[in-house]
């Protein structure tokens, strides 16, 4: 339990209480979490006032249009059916940066946010673990720290809740609901990004992360310090979500916009062509909904906001996690997918699912060559043929490049302890429990993944279910193909051994 817990709740208001007529800052609002976040937001506290989402242009396409192209995603029917107006009139943007300085905020923006905000929510961060140190500092490290210098000027700031990983002291097992020592300094590591050449950066980057396996963990780590450093000068909290995945609930079942974690897992073994995995089988992940990690961030934003901060007050953290009480293995992964994809194929598949978890790396390599370079090399050369545009081969380099960046994490074990974040839930008001409680022992797995795979299909493949009937015939036909294609394997080997000279000398000496 934390201090924030730990105190008589009878008279502090209930969430969507605490949050009328407030002001929300929020930097990766266009990202998964903050995609989930906003909509939350707007549909169960509705009477907020506003909220302000930093936005870089991208590609060319300004704010103002990636603002309506959020709107417009699946992820908001449900507001735009049952809260119609409420995104249009609450939610404005701030052209901005989180890897520049000062967030790339114009003065007469800085100023809006710092004399209006109340709540700040810095979700934004380079997840991707193969990101240039240079790269992943800027936008976590220095990133955070530029959210810090606008926190300190923001006039009326009740809460700053930041967003790291649990995945963050991997150097460490168990891990628990503490702030570790530090890695390196961060003003330090900062330094050296900001004033040394990017090649030379790039060469030292191994040495200098020590035992940490890539520059995600690394730079996230460090900015936890960022913002400890802020103890009792500043409202915050931290929250470190494990790998979130497909929604549970809301704001419907299975949405998803992105293949990590599982989803790309059994994505690539649906489609058939996936067919080995490196890791170890028995090695049981981590994953949360990502509406189980919204409701947390929530519930931990209205838990700190209510209580005035005090010069003693510590910062909590929060294992966003389903820890012990909702554990699955990679092995269980694979066959709950292989059952579902049975069932729920997706489109063009070309193999049945399948495959296999090899921990041995020369079985895994040897898998690879033979079930994933070869026959991509063939299919490709057909399509060449056919004037056609190859694409397998360059599939399966990706399928391959994912793997070895997640080897880390499918081969290894860690134990996080999530008291404080499910003691936060036991400390909600009964008018809260029905839209912030979150489950996580409770949630049926195979049910959750079913509708991970529909969610699959429709939000990242873009398939229709219209299209399910034509392509569970599909799969029916090439799961027939796949059992003649081994009888007659299967067949021709056995036929060649019984030709073979030993077998025959062998039949020969029996008869006689």
């Amino acid at each position: 339990m934390t201090f924030l817990e730990d105190r008589d709740l009878e008279d502090v208001p209930t969430i969507p209480e605490y949050y009328r007529g407030k002001t929300i800052f929020m930097t990766g609002g266009t990202g998964f979490m903050g995609k989930v976040l906003l909509e939350k937001l707007l549909y169960s506290c509705t009477d907020l006032d506003r909220i302000y989402l930093l936005m870089r242009p991208k590609k060319g396409v300004n704010p103002e249009n990636r603002l309506a192209a959020l709107y417009n995603l699946p992820c908001y029917d449900r507001l735009r059916n049952e809260r119609p107006g409420a995104f249009e009139s609450k939610v404005f943007f701030v052209a901005g940066d989180c890897s520049e300085l000062g967030l790339g905020l114009s003065d007469e923006d800085r100023t809006l946010i710092v004399n209006r905000t109340n709540i700040i929510f810095h979700v934004a961060a380079s997840v991707r673990f193969d990101d240039p140190l240079i790269v992943s500092t800027k936008l976590n490290l220095r990133g955070t720290r530029e959210i810090i210098e606008l926190a300190k000027d923001t006039r009326n700031l009740e809460c700053l809740v930041h967003v790291s990983t649990t995945y963050s002291n991997t150097n460490r097992d168990p891990i628990e609901e503490i702030l570790y020592p530090p890695l390196a300094d961060w003003r330090e590591t900062l330094e050296i990004c900001e004033k040394i050449d990017d090649r030379t950066v790039n060469i030292l980057t191994s040495k200098y992360l020590g035992e940490m396996p890539n520059t995600y963990v690394f730079t996230k780590q460090l900015a936890e310090h960022v913002v400890y450093e802020q103890k009792g000068k500043l409202p915050i909290v931290i929250i470190r979500p494990s790998v979130v995945i497909s929604s549970y609930k809301e704001p419907t079942p299975g949405w998803i916009d992105n293949f990590n974690g599982p989803v790309g897992i059994l994505v690539a073994s649906g489609k058939g062509i996936l067919r080995t995995l490196y890791a170890n089988p028995e090695v049981t992940a981590d994953y949360i909904p990502v509406d189980v990690a919204i409701r947390g961030l929530i519930a931990a934003s209205w838990i700190r906001g209510t209580k005035k901060l005090e010069p003693l007050d510590d910062i909590p953290v929060y294992h966003c996690c389903a820890s012990s009480l909702n554990q699955i293995s990679v092995d269980e992964i694979f066959n709950i997918g292989h059952k579902i994809i049975a069932t729920y194929p997706l489109d063009g598949t070309i193999m049945i699912a399948g495959g296999s978890i090899s921990y041995s790396k020369f079985i895994h390599f040897t898998k690879v060559l033979l079930l994933h370079v070869l026959p991509a090399l063939l299919i490709d050369s057909l399509l060449w043929l056919c004037g056609k545009k190859t694409m397998v081969l360059k599939i399966q380099r990706r399928i391959y490049s994912a793997n070895c960046a997640l080897a880390y994490y499918l081969t290894q074990q860690w134990s996080f302890s999530n008291k404080n974040f499910i003691n936060l839930r036991s400390k909600l008001l009964k008018e809260d429990e029905e839209q912030f409680y979150y489950e996580v022992e409770d949630i049926d797995r195979f049910n959750f993944y079913t509708n991970s795979c529909i969610g699959a299909r429709r939000y990242l493949l873009k398939e229709k279910d219209e299209d399910l009937p034509a392509a569970r015939v599909l799969y029916k036909r090439v799961a027939f193909f796949d059992k003649v294609v081994k009888c007659l394997f299967y067949a021709c080997l056995l036929w060649w051994v019984l030709r073979s000279d030993f077998v025959q000398s062998l039949i020969d000496n029996v008869s006689s």
